[in-house]
């Protein structure tokens, strides 16, 4: 059942697909919503074309955006800012594998940190954490993203017991492929990271590929799923979307 109390939803990752959807979605529905984007040119587009949103910069890596977003007085929080990284761990560099857990995992877990004291204080609050089926499956070339999303499993499940006594709820979505253009850039970039002559690589890059961006589904079903979550009574731990691709997934588990 639906609670449809106006509520107020900081969303980051904003400025393109889930959150952006997510965002436009929560505010026909009639909540107060504030839109993160990583940049101040996210954020100006963003609201020349939707003025109904409150829309900042919050890049999650940027501590003193961060802070700010303890005194927003949110009720909710979206985690949804992610950065997609695939290839061989060969030969990824450590600074892009760095940089991913920084912006998956460790941006997630400070502002996480950020808006608790505040649910706290009023005794209600609700985080939806966007984790990826990568979270419980690796698939070869997939490790450097299906690592911080394992990580981001591991922080879901901890943190919905933690703050159940405080009248805190903690959820996650698993998306598989959508078509937003993210998995598109993840997996198109993995060829930078193949060595010269690599053929055993390639072709495994190639069939990666062929799973991954064929037939993507309409991410709009992700981003009216985080809304509905929004207004739930009630959440699950998990969410996987779409629905019956858990049991597809086990086959491989």
């Amino acid at each position: 059942m639906a609670d449809t109390t106006r509520r107020r939803v900081l969303i980051t990752g904003a400025g393109s697909g889930f959150g952006k959807g997510a965002a436009i979605e929560l505010a026909r529905r009639g909540h107060d919503v504030v839109a993160g984007c990583e940049t101040d040119q996210q954020a100006e587009a963003l609201g020349a074309e939707h003025p109904e949103l409150t829309v900042i910069k919050l890049d999650v890596t940027d501590a003193a955006d961060v802070e700010g977003a303890a005194d927003l007085g949110i009720d909710v929080l979206i985690n949804n800012a992610g950065l997609g990284l695939v290839g061989p761990m060969a030969s990824v560099p450590m600074t892009d594998v760095r940089r991913t857990f920084e912006v998956n995992v460790f941006g997630m877990v400070a502002l996480s940190q950020a808006v608790i004291p505040g649910m706290r204080e009023r005794g209600w609050g609700r985080i939806i954490n966007v984790s990826s089926v990568a979270g419980i499956l690796a698939s070869p070339l997939g490790s450097p993203y299906s690592m911080t999303k394992h990580a981001v499993e591991a922080f879901t499940k901890s943190l919905r017991a933690e703050l159940a006594p405080h009248g805190i709820d903690v959820t996650k979505v698993n998306p598989g492929p959508y078509d937003t253009g993210f998995n598109d850039q993840m997996v198109n970039g993995a060829a930078d990271f193949i060595e010269d002559g690599d053929t055993a690589t390639t072709e495994i890059h190639t069939l990666v590929r062929q799973i991954i961006l064929t037939d993507q589904l309409d991410p709009a079903e992700v981003s009216n799923t985080l809304a509905d979550l929004v207004e739930a009574e009630e959440t699950p731990v998990e969410t996987y979307l779409p629905e019956g691709i858990r049991e597809v997934l086990a086959a491989f588990l």
